[in-house]
């Protein structure tokens, strides 16, 4: 049997590769982006409860009413934008399907994606199985801030979609308010929507970040994209929602009823219960990871390692050019093999890696021993 695949450049992920080379070689893993610690109790007991108490059957497609009603509170509280939970508000299983739900249902063939260089891997392979065009703006570090006048420039007819990520993964920078103005000013006069992954919107270490739901003209034609896996360590839950005004809503429903119809109900339960029992659950995260940040970085500032800046999400970028020559991908495995720390390549999320530039990214949403540990084997390289 002969096959013609969809995604003939994609292979298995890095962060597979890496998270598996790590089990093997009995190494620290802060390559993937998820937390080895427990997340609140509350969460657990309302999950099996839930479990216990019949919450076990298909939820309605858009999501249980109770938790639309719960997020629609939570963004109030944080942006003070009121949102309709009934037509502006979809549960999803995770952000994953979100992003690729808003690209399946609004991108044509032939229309052009504007992406940020480095870009998150899902965000591609989700636009060239809709058969839209990838058209990269390269963000240059350390600061990684968009070059607004070179957006502009790749704006054409066919353009149909700006997808942005703030705050930033795989660099940890974050939008400011003037960002967010610039892309108004460049897509207002054009038929141009904005996908917006948010999903590390309440880690962040800077007054001035920002997000699209405080923006009056974005917020209008924008699908902002949360995940519950980032904000309460739950990344296995595997739960996130979309905020977007009706139309665009109504749109992205119609892919997401075929993709998973709904998402597990007692999940959904639990979170809704939690949401009304501490609706302030989010407005320690960003301290929380930022101790976790200088922990990492206090660790690391005798070593050989260069430090570039952290202003959002549970990365840190590190430059290892005084250290080797090697490319990213080999420096990672020897990481792995040599010093018992594993880590994830920066070049992978490029569609063209800059020359020569050496950065590899660690995870810092971990135990602080954990952290510890790993800094302590990096700073004897």
């Amino acid at each position: 049997m002969q096959l013609t695949s969809k995604l003939p450049s994609v292979g298995t992920t890095i962060f597979t590769t890496m998270s598996a080379l790590a089990a093997e070689k009995g190494a620290i893993n802060l390559s993937q982006g998820f937390p080895d610690f427990k997340p609140d109790a509350r969460l657990l007991e309302a999950a099996s409860n839930a479990l216990l108490n019949g919450s076990n059957q298909y939820s309605p497609m858009t999501g249980l009413l109770d938790l639309r009603e719960a997020i629609a509170q939570l963004i109030h509280r944080h942006y003070q934008r009121t949102v309709d939970p009934l037509d502006d508000i979809t549960v999803t299983s995770g952000a994953s399907e979100a992003i690729f739900d808003a690209i399946a249902a609004l991108v044509q063939v032939g229309d052009e994606v504007i992406l940020f260089d480095p870009a998150y891997d899902l965000y591609e392979p989700a636009i060239t199985l809709a058969g839209g065009v990838c058209r990269r703006a390269v963000l240059t570090a350390p600061d990684f801030h968009p070059d607004w006048q070179a957006v502009g420039e790749l704006i054409t007819d066919k353009t149909r979609m700006v997808l942005i990520n703030t705050p930033h993964n795989p660099t940890g920078s974050c939008w400011r308010n003037e960002d967010l103005e610039s892309l108004w000013q460049i897509i207002k006069d054009h038929n141009i929507m904005v996908l917006s992954d948010e999903v590390y919107e309440f880690i962040h270490f800077i007054e001035s970040a920002v997000s699209v739901h405080k923006h009056e003209g974005l917020r209008q034609r924008s699908l902002v994209v949360s995940s519950f896996g980032k904000s309460f360590h739950l990344t296995g839950w595997k739960v996130g929602y979309v905020v977007a005004p009706k139309a665009l809503s109504t749109e992205l429903r119609k892919v997401h009823q075929y993709v998973t119809f709904c998402t597990t109900t007692p999940l959904q339960k639990a979170l809704s219960d939690y949401l009304i029992q501490a609706p302030e659950a989010c407005d320690a995260l960003a301290a929380f990871y930022r101790d976790k940040r200088d922990l990492l970085r206090n660790g690391l500032k005798d070593s050989r390692f260069t430090l570039l800046p952290c202003e959002g999400t549970y990365f840190q970028l590190l430059d290892y050019s005084a250290i080797s020559d090697e490319d990213d991908v080999t420096f990672c495995k020897r990481l792995i093999d040599e010093v018992g720390v594993a880590a994830i390549p920066i070049s992978v999320f490029y569609q063209t890696p800059p020359v020569g530039q050496r950065l590899i990214r660690l995870c810092f949403a971990k135990e602080d021993i954990t952290l510890k540990d790993a800094t302590e084997r990096l700073s004897h390289i």
